[in-house]
């Protein structure tokens, strides 16, 4: 245990490193004149399409707002609205080579360094790191899941 006060210096990069992600999002939202909620339905569906309550859920939205967003990016472009592929009754979200197309040009200056820094590792050295980051993300959702 370190003293009170005083950070490991791998607690403290990483401490800086949630920070400078913290600032890049913040830039991100900035230069695309998104909302945060709008981004992150846009980070979902670039995985895989959703229905609007499941971004609801998902955005911890009611689903009128949830409404609100996909409308918002539908106007922009960026997903639009299709027929579930087996309960015609249900409707599907789905990110438009228009939301790839901002995902990529948002982010690509980022990972681009990123992806440089990753190839400059051995083997050895991206394991330890990779155990290291999936524990911190692992020790964030406790917390976040002990909230509540």
């Amino acid at each position: 245990m370190s003293e009170p006060g005083i950070n490991p210096p791998t607690t403290e990069a990483l401490r800086e490193l949630v920070a400078a992600a913290f600032e890049v999002r913040r830039a991100v939202l900035r230069r695309t004149g998104l909302t945060e909620a709008e981004l992150r339905a846009i980070e979902h569906l670039s995985d895989t399409p959703s229905s609007p309550g499941d971004l609801a859920r998902l955005l911890h939205l009611t689903t009128g707002a949830a409404t609100g967003v996909v409308d918002r990016l539908e106007g922009r472009g960026h997903v639009e609205r299709r027929p579930h592929p087996s309960d015609r009754r249900r409707m599907e979200v789905h990110l438009t080579a228009s939301g790839h197309a901002e995902v990529d040009h948002q982010l690509a200056p980022m990972l681009d360094p990123l992806t440089r820094l990753d190839a400059s590792l051995g083997e050895d050295e991206r394991a330890v790191v990779l155990k290291f980051l999936h524990d911190a993300v692992e020790a964030f959702h406790e917390l976040v899941d002990a909230d509540g």
